[in-house]
């Protein structure tokens, strides 16, 4: 894996009043899940660009709203089963 440098804005650390270590695990995150959210790594992939498990990085892009399945209609479908929706024939 290669390393990179970023420049970030000070507003960013006083902010959150938090740490330089802690702004760089929450952009990797961010950056992490971006890529993930288009389709550039696997989920796996993005867990180990944060140095988190795979699980814990699923959950993480949860509670950022990043949705972990990308299905059509069909597939969505199919994953329910084949429930109709109410109102739909």
């Amino acid at each position: 894996m290669k390393t990179i440098e970023l420049q970030v804005p000070d507003a960013l650390l006083l902010e959150g009043g938090g740490s330089l270590k802690d702004l760089t695990v929450r952009s990797q995150i961010l950056l992490a899940a971006k890529f993930f959210e288009l389709g550039k790594l696997s989920s796996g992939q993005a867990a180990e660009m944060c140095g988190m498990n795979r699980v814990d990085f699923l959950f993480e892009l949860g509670r950022l709203g990043v949705p972990v399945a990308d299905l059509d209609p069909g597939e969505l479908q199919e994953e329910g089963g084949g429930r109709k929706t109410e109102g739909k024939s």
